[in-house]
């Protein structure tokens, strides 16, 4: 397993958590996300999006080196049809100590 880089590990203690401003800050405000095959650019985007997605928690299983970054595999369990779900790779593309520029959310 590969060593989780703090703005990774950042973005899974905010993501299931009410403070969305702080998770909102985790992002360039060019970001790209995709999720479920859909695009979501720049972050007034990605606040529509988030919006829209039912909170859950995370288990993360592996962090791995990907093609273009860093590869987190997770469990999540929450509010939704086939609840927990495992196996949920997270692609996060490009990123630095700041902020994330690409996260590409794939089963």
């Amino acid at each position: 397993m590969t060593t989780t880089p703090k703005i990774i590990e950042r973005y899974f203690e905010l993501a299931p958590s009410q403070d969305t401003e702080a998770y909102f800050a985790l992002f360039a405000d060019d970001a790209v996300v995709e999720d479920e095959g859909e695009e979501h650019v720049g972050i007034e985007a990605v606040r529509a999006w988030r919006a829209e997605v039912p909170r859950v928690e995370y288990a993360i299983t592996d962090v791995a080196p990907g093609e273009k970054g860093v590869v987190v595999t997770v469990t999540i369990t929450g509010d939704f049809p086939g609840s927990p779900f495992a196996g949920l790779k997270h692609h996060f593309e490009e990123f630095d100590e700041e902020s994330i520029g690409v996260l590409r959310i794939r089963a």
